[in-house]
Parts: structure tokens; C-alpha cells; sequence
């Protein structure tokens, strides 16, 4: 059975696959935006995160022992001194205001010539960007849509009225 195994296999190994997310997140870390295929930036995007949340709880934390283990922590996932320096140091200030989705991923429309794998865009998002709003549904139209539509035609006289008289007078 498969159950509690809700993770992108990418058709690899374990150690693989930790492997390659690892540098992956290194790569993304340092260079802000790369490209990959969508299965494997959909597989990256909850692994950078939890680096960036682990990097926030350890400024929020700085004079406490708990910043060294989320960096020890934080190095055990991404292995790469230089990316969790810089994450640590820089990157995580980006966030400091935002709860969470700290990264965006465009589809590209293209494919991989070699193996047709749809292509993707991972990238952090900017502090400032404050994204887009979902919908919450189609909008009804309700009471006041109802009250606007009626007290349109209702105006549209009154200003026609002004030209008639304006006219008789003339």
C-alpha cells in the first residue's frame, strides 16, 4: 500500500532525490530564479520553504542556541555551506513579513526537446509583491447590483431633462 507517501518519487532513489533537491534548493538560493522541469519544481517549492521558514525562526531567535540548530538543521537538507550562508544571512530578510509563500513557479509552455518534459520557472518572490486574490466564487448579483441597476435608467432622464429646457430657452 501506498499510503503517507505524499512526495514526488522523480523515478529515483531516496538519497537521489535528496540529492538533487538539495542542489536544486542550493541553486535556487543563489541565484534567486532556475529553471527545471515542473514535476521537479513542484517537488522543490515545499523543501525551499521550510528552509526559509527554518532561516526566520532562527533570526527571530538570533541570541538563543536554537539559531545554530535550525542552521545545522537547514545544512543537513542543503548541504552547501555557501547557499545556507547566504540564506541565513541575506535571503530570509526578503521574507520577514510574509507568512509563507515565499516561492512562485511558471509553467513555461515549452518542452525539453530530448525527453518532452514540461519546463518550468521557480523563483522567490519579491517582499513587495503582494500577489493576486482568488475569486470567491462568481458574484451574485445581489441587493445592491439590483439597487444600481434600477437607479441607472432612473438618472439618465433627469440629465436629459436640463437640454430640453435649455433649448426652449434659446
Amino acid at each position: 500500500m501506498r499510503h503517507n507517501k505524499h512526495h514526488a518519487s522523480l523515478g529515483v532513489t531516496r538519497e537521489h532525490r535528496e540529492a538533487m533537491l538539495s542542489n536544486l534548493a542550493a541553486s535556487l538560493i543563489e541565484h534567486g530564479r532556475i529553471q527545471t522541469t515542473l514535476t521537479k519544481a513542484k517537488a522543490l517549492r515545499p523543501f525551499v520553504e521550510k528552509l526559509v521558514t527554518k532561516a526566520k525562526k532562527a533570526a527571530a531567535k538570533a541570541e538563543k542556541k536554537d539559531a545554530i540548530h535550525l542552521r545545522r538543521l537547514a545544512h543537513a537538507d542543503l548541504r552547501n555551506e555557501d547557499a545556507v550562508t547566504k540564506l541565513f544571512n541575506e535571503t530570509y530578510k526578503e521574507f520577514a513579513n510574509r507568512n509563507g509563500g515565499y516561492t512562485r513557479i511558471y509553467k513555461l509552455g515549452a518542452q525539453r526537446q530530448s525527453d518532452a518534459a514540461e519546463l518550468a520557472l521557480i523563483e522567490f518572490v519579491k517582499a513587495d509583491d503582494p500577489g493576486y486574490k482568488k475569486s470567491k466564487g462568481k458574484k451574485s448579483k445581489g441587493k445592491k447590483a439590483a439597487a444600481k441597476s434600477e437607479a441607472a435608467p432612473e438618472a439618465a432622464p433627469a440629465a436629459e431633462a436640463p437640454k430640453a429646457e435649455g433649448e426652449a430657452k434659446s
